[in-house]
């Protein structure tokens, strides 16, 4: 899934470089901003059919963090 999951998250922030890993601080990257949120947070509602709540969203730190969430629910 992570494979996976890594690339949707580039699409989805329109990132074309190897950049995200599973340690990756999301919220550092330069692409992120409050577009870039819903984005992702339609994504995952779309392809994981998950939805993570903004309280609960707030507490993930990286990407692996965001995987590790999904894969809970």
């Amino acid at each position: 899934m992570s494979e996976k999951f890594i690339e949707l998250f580039k699409e989805t922030l329109e990132i074309e470089d190897d950049s995200v890993q599973l340690n990756t601080e999301f919220r550092k990257l330069s692409q992120w901003d409050s577009l870039a949120f819903l984005s992702l947070i339609a994504m995952i509602d779309e392809e994981y059919d998950v939805v993570i709540e903004g309280n609960d969203f707030k507490k993930l730190i990286t990407v692996g963090d965001v995987i590790s969430e999904i894969e809970k629910r």
